[in-house]
């Protein structure tokens, strides 16, 4: 299991609205600012994203390579897939993959995908035996 995951963007406070709002519809609403002077040397300021008192995923400034990353987040339902598909589209994303089911993977497999304003892949995915609604 991953406990975090840091991402490199060229325009930090472009990212952290997108992300804002692309993340919410999946529930992932806290935010906590890291000063990288607090760390040890060399240590970069980080933007980071949770849940359940978690935060887990991780913005910094940074070198870019778009399509480095690909990034799967768990959405509790087609509708959030929906949402946050949505949401990302709005808030300037490029469509990588519409809502469907990824039969090709599994049949329960909903998912969407796109690229954020960096170029990364993000895909938002419900599995249905994953949260015991099969």
């Amino acid at each position: 299991m991953l406990d975090h995951v840091f991402l490199s963007v060229s325009d930090i406070d472009r990212s952290i609205a997108f992300y804002a709002a692309v993340l919410a519809p999946l529930g992932i609403t806290n935010r906590h600012d890291y000063d990288g002077k607090d760390g040890p040397p060399g240590h970069p300021d980080l933007k980071g994203f949770g849940a359940n008192g978690r935060i887990f995923f991780w913005l910094r400034e940074g070198m870019v390579a778009g399509g480095a990353a690909h990034i799967g987040f768990v959405a509790r339902s087609q509708e959030q897939v929906n949402a946050a598909y949505a949401a990302a589209m709005a808030a300037g994303a490029i469509n990588n993959g519409e809502p469907s089911a990824r039969a090709y993977y599994d049949p329960r497999y909903y998912a969407a995908n796109v690229l954020d304003p960096d170029g990364y892949s993000l895909e938002f995915v419900y599995k249905s035996w994953q949260h015991g609604d099969q």
